[in-house]
C-alpha cells in the first residue's frame, strides 16, 4: 500500500488490512447473485444481500465523513410515519432501479475514499458526536474509534450477509 510514494505501515496499515478482509467478505456474499438474489429475503429479517452492501456503504460513508470533518446529522425526534418507515426499509434493500452492480460500485468508491482518509487523517483527533437519544450528550470519539467502528459495522454486516447468503443457495463465505 503506498500514497505519495510512502508506504502505509503500522496501526494505519493494519486498518486498512482489517478493512480490506472485512470488505471482501461482504463483497464475496454477493458474487454471482442475480438482482432479484441480491434483494431476496432468506430470513425471518427485511435483511438482502444487496441491502446490506448499500446500508454498509451508506454507513461508512456517514463516518468517513465524520472523521474528515467532525460533522454529523443530529437525531431528534423521529416520527414514524408510512413515508419514514418506508424510507428506512428502503436503505437495506435494493429499491426501484437499483441493481447489485451499482451498489457494489457506489461501496468500491467509498471503500476508496475512507482508505485515503485513513492514511491522512489524524488518528488522534476527536469529535463529538451528534445529539442522539441513545448516548449522552458531550461524547467524542478519536479518528482512530471512527475508523475501527467502519471495521465492525462491516464484519457484522459480512457476517449477516453470508448468512443470508448462504439460505439462498447454500454458498457460505466465511466457513
Amino acid at each position: 500500500m503506498t500514497t505519495n510514494e510512502q508506504t502505509v505501515t503500522g496501526e494505519r496499515a493494519d486498518i486498512l488490512d482489517f478493512l480490506a478482509k472485512h470488505r471482501y467478505f461482504l463483497r464475496h456474499t454477493a458474487e454471482g447473485l442475480t438482482d432479484e438474489q441480491a434483494n431476496t429475503r432468506s430470513t425471518v429479517s427485511a435483511l438482502t444481500v444487496g441491502g446490506l452492501i448499500k446500508h454498509v456503504t451508506t454507513v461508512e460513508q456517514h463516518w468517513a465523513d465524520f472523521a474528515r470533518d467532525g460533522k454529523g446529522e443530529d437525531v431528534t425526534d423521529v416520527e414514524y410515519t408510512p413515508e419514514f418507515v418506508a424510507e428506512w426499509e428502503n436503505k437495506f434493500r435494493l429499491a426501484e432501479g437499483e441493481t447489485l452492480a451499482g451498489v457494489l460500485a457506489e461501496y468500491e468508491k467509498v471503500a476508496a475514499e475512507t482508505d485515503e482518509l485513513v492514511k491522512i487523517l489524524d488518528l488522534d483527533a476527536s469529535h463529538e458526536l451528534p445529539t442522539a437519544p441513545w448516548q449522552p450528550a458531550g461524547v467524542f470519539w478519536s479518528v482512530r474509534r471512527v475508523f475501527l467502528h467502519i471495521v465492525a459495522e462491516t464484519a457484522q454486516h459480512a457476517g449477516h450477509a453470508d448468512i443470508i447468503r448462504e439460505t439462498i443457495d447454500g454458498q457460505k463465505s466465511m466457513g
